[in-house]
């Protein structure tokens, strides 16, 4: 007996239940009254336990699956006539009737956030349940079409919005903690701005929000951002003496709907926001984490010298010793450009920050020694912090490069460590 018939002969009747009214979705009566099944369902599925969720996550990721005569059918009749007409009766076979029963569970108020948290549930079974990623294929495929750009709102977030949303950006903000109400009151402040994506489906959660500082020339390290300062017209001084924008934290804040793309857009949006606000502004650039550099050097073959480096590296505090970290920056340094510029034409995995940028169009601009000495920052990139430039006139060209021949567009003091 299987482990999922094994949860079934044990399931309540609530379970049974949600299987019942899934399965009537797709029925004449759930096309008749699909927003009243739907909104039984949610609340069905509220009941559920732990146990009862996986069962019917389990359901939904057997059942519901194309008909494999029609799809034979359709596959055969485009092979023998290959035109626009057999390619779309191929392509409607092909659809699993299961997205057109999560489209109907949609329609139930807090429909999508409940697709939403299923999709971050599931996510963690995919090793034990392979099965259930055809039901997350689904849910990705809807949530790109239902959080597109059309139905996006960007909205600055200042120490005016709402209680709950503030609340939301510091349990959410992924890169630098923020450490209380003083630590987002300095975030906020007249030379910092942040901005967030909503959607109307989910009001007041927002999807993913950017901080930026507001600064003069290309900020290579993270402390003096985040440095608390209480002088609010000093703040404002500086914001209109400011030449850049400093991209420095970026958080994604729902893991179900991980690799729906939102970045490239809030970034576009936000610089258009910008200089309308500051029209002095000449730079657009990113201070961003190196999260893969550690792993990746300590997976390469080394020499004799490299691994007295790398032994030295483990010690605790390294980097407060003065002539310990300027011995061990050059071998760092360059080790980090090689890893940054290496092609993804040929087969080498890249740093998942280096790929969300370079692929947007950002040029490669700078490697900053110990930009960054957090406990995190230390063991995931040696306190190396990477600034990624957004020149206007050149994004076009550097996504092309980077898309098409896995060019990685870089300056003169990125090749000069090489």
């Amino acid at each position: 007996m299987t482990h999922a018939e094994q949860t079934s002969n044990a399931t309540p009747a609530s379970l049974d239940s949600a299987r019942q009214l899934a399965a009537a979705l797709l029925s004449e009566r759930g096309e008749a009254s699909g927003a009243l099944i739907a909104r039984e369902l949610q609340q069905t599925m509220r009941r559920l336990d732990v146990d009862g969720r996986q069962g019917f996550q389990r359901y939904l990721a057997a059942h519901f699956q194309p008909d494999a005569a029609a799809l034979r059918d359709a596959a055969q009749r485009y092979l023998a006539d290959s035109t626009a007409a057999t390619a779309a009766a191929l392509a409607q076979a092909a659809d699993p009737p299961r997205q057109e029963v999560l489209r109907r569970m949609n329609m139930a108020p807090g429909g999508t956030a409940s697709l939403i948290a299923m999709r971050s549930e599931i996510a963690k079974r995919f090793a034990t349940e392979p099965e259930l990623k055809l039901l997350d294929a689904d849910l990705k495929h809807l949530f790109a079409s239902w959080f597109n750009r059309g139905f996006l709102e960007l909205r600055r977030i200042d120490w005016d919005s709402p209680a709950a949303v503030l609340e939301k950006l510091i349990a959410y903000e992924a890169v630098h903690a923020i450490k209380g109400w003083d630590d987002l009151r300095r975030r906020l402040a007249p030379d910092r701005r942040c901005f967030a994506f909503f959607h109307p489906a989910l009001p007041g959660e927002p999807l993913i929000f950017v901080e930026v500082a507001l600064v003069e020339g290309l900020a290579t390290a993270v402390p003096p951002l985040l440095v608390q300062d209480t002088d609010a017209e000093a703040a404002r001084s500086r914001a209109a003496h400011a030449d850049t924008a400093i991209f420095y934290s970026i958080s994604n804040c729902q893991d179900g709907l991980r690799g729906v793309s939102f970045g490239n857009f809030l970034i576009k949006q936000v610089v258009e926001e910008l200089q309308a606000e500051f029209p002095q502004l000449k730079r657009f650039s990113t201070l961003s984490p190196i999260p893969g550099f550690r792993r990746w050097l300590g997976q390469q073959p080394a020499a004799a010298e490299d691994a007295a480096m790398l032994r030295e590296l483990d010690r605790d505090s390294w980097w407060r010793d003065a002539s310990t970290s300027e011995r061990l920056r050059p071998f760092l340094m360059k080790r980090c450009a090689q890893y940054l510029t290496r092609s993804p034409a040929s087969g080498n995995r890249i740093d998942p920050v280096a790929r969300f940028h370079l692929g947007n169009g950002a040029r490669l601009e700078r490697i900053n020694w110990l930009g960054n000495t957090a406990d995190r920052a230390m063991q995931e990139s040696f306190g190396i912090m990477v600034n990624y430039l957004y020149d206007h006139d050149s994004i076009e060209r550097n996504h092309e490069a980077f898309a098409r021949e896995g060019e990685i567009v870089r300056s003169p003091q990125v090749d000069a460590l090489l």
